[in-house]
């Protein structure tokens, strides 16, 4: 099983292999490949890429949110 790290960039886990430690103001953090290359596009490349990461972030809070509702409602609890 190989490990994983969190990119701080698309906010999920990858494989270490596809990521990169890079030097923030904050300290080093991980970042995958896929979002480095696409900072290296043009504006439009970089748009499209931002508004794809932030339609998964949405699709998983989204589902993470419907799973505890539906949790508190089999439980009863409102």
């Amino acid at each position: 099983m190989s490990e994983t790290a969190f990119c701080y960039h698309c906010r999920t886990h990858h494989p270490k292999e596809e990521m990169r430690l890079i030097d923030t103001k904050a300290g080093k953090r991980w970042r995958c490949i896929r979002s480095i290359e696409a900072t290296k596009k043009g504006r439009v490349e970089r748009e499209a890429y931002g508004r794809q990461v932030t339609a998964m972030n949405k699709a998983e809070a989204q589902r993470k949110a419907r799973l505890v509702l539906n949790g508190r409602a089999a439980t009863g609890i409102t």
